[in-house]
């Protein structure tokens, strides 16, 4: 079976892991989540952009049926930094520049389901180019996001941050 794009010129997706990304968002947690750190990764591709997260020191539930999903957008803001009731409030609200209702917005992503503290997440969306998230934020939030409340689906609490930096070639 031939897993390549009929595509000239389209590199297939474990291809492009081969190569570096072009854009990095080292995440740290905040002070009360200290042990939460990864990296959210983005690969640009000509159909898309591949976003590859790999995140360690989330909380971990006790029981059978709380795992916990933890809500992962893009945000509008700059910086990783806040004040005492949120610590990141400066990387704003979700990426949006087509002003969408939740769950369309660009910075939209698929939730991080943990194994233990670790979250591995890999998807491949065409709702943005790289080149437009840098300098934006990726937050993980301490709830699972609902899809449907506005604006941004009830997911709780900013616990970790990371700006989005291009990687230098």
């Amino acid at each position: 079976m031939n897993y390549r794009s009929n595509d000239a010129g389209e590199k297939d997706l474990y291809s492009i892991l081969q190569t570096l990304p072009r854009a990095v968002a080292v995440m740290q947690g905040s002070e009360q989540y200290s042990r939460i750190e990864g990296t959210v990764k983005f690969y640009q591709a000509r159909r898309g952009v591949l976003v590859v997260a790999e995140i360690r020191g989330l909380p971990v539930s006790r029981g059978v049926c709380e795992d916990n999903i933890f809500a992962f957008h893009i945000h509008g803001g700059t910086s990783c930094t806040g004040n005492a009731e949120d610590p990141f409030a400066n990387a704003g609200t979700h990426y949006n520049p087509g002003d969408c209702p939740h769950p369309y917005h660009a910075g939209d992503m698929p939730p991080l389901f943990t194994a233990g503290d670790r979250a591995f997440l890999a998807f491949f969306t065409d709702r943005f180019r790289v080149k437009e998230l840098l300098g934006k934020t990726v937050i993980i939030h301490d709830g699972m996001d609902d899809f449907t409340t506005q604006p941004s689906g009830n997911a709780g609490n900013k616990i970790a941050c990371g700006v989005i930096a291009e990687v230098r070639r």
